[in-house]
């Protein structure tokens, strides 16, 4: 933990250093919204555009901290704390990831954002599974429905099913590189139909084997 805290708040205070040294460089108004072509459709101001996404990684890094101490199970979520820690830090890099090819395009690199970050988005998916796969029944993490929640059973044949999924859903992001065209949708498709499928997986199980803790 104590690393992982470390990796972050050098992430954090690294994102802020960057923006107070490229404030006097920044235009008055900056990029700040891209649409599904990768194209630039919405500006904000400078201030905000360069500590914006710092100021939510800040708030993002507090309550991924606070999270576990309030789990009414929190002993459970000390079963996998390594892989929670570890997305702690992949999506504190992956927020800094966005904020520096913002910054990027900014000062001048043109280039298709989406494409851009499809890399940022497969990893993550890829780790949100290896994240499930082994985290046990808790309140704020992981794929949480009526059924999981209150069967330990049905809990971990979902996370098991979810885990494949959302590896699956990182793999297909990939493809968003090749084909740029239709790279947000190989972003949006598979989270949906992962998120829709093992909500009804979830049910399905629950129906089938009733509650079991």
């Amino acid at each position: 933990m104590k690393k992982s805290l470390l990796a972050m708040l050098i992430i954090l205070a690294v994102s802020f250093i960057i923006g107070l040294y490229l404030y006097p460089k920044m235009p008055y108004d900056m990029a700040s919204h891209w649409n599904a072509a990768g194209e630039v459709d919405g500006y904000i101001s400078k201030f905000w555009g360069l500590f914006l996404i710092p100021i939510i990684s800040v708030a993002m890094f507090l309550l991924f901290l606070a999270l576990p101490l309030l789990d009414p199970l929190k002993n459970n979520v000390n079963k996998f704390r390594s892989y929670y820690d570890g997305f702690m830090i992949m999506m504190t890099g992956f927020m800094f990831y966005l904020y520096v090819m913002t910054l990027l395009w900014n000062v001048g690199y043109k280039f298709n954002m989406l494409v851009w970050l499809t890399p940022s988005f497969a990893i993550l998916f890829y780790y949100s599974g290896v994240l499930i796969q082994h985290a046990k029944r808790n309140w704020f993490i992981g794929i949480k429905t009526p059924w999981t929640l209150s069967s330990d059973y049905v809990w971990d044949k979902t996370h098991k099913l979810g885990a494949k999924l959302f590896k699956l859903t990182g793999a297909i992001c990939l493809l968003g590189m090749i084909l740029p065209k239709y790279a947000i949708w190989f972003v949006l498709v598979p989270v949906l139909a992962t998120a829709i499928a093992t909500m009804v997986y979830s049910y399905v199980v629950y129906k089938r084997k009733g509650k079991k803790k």
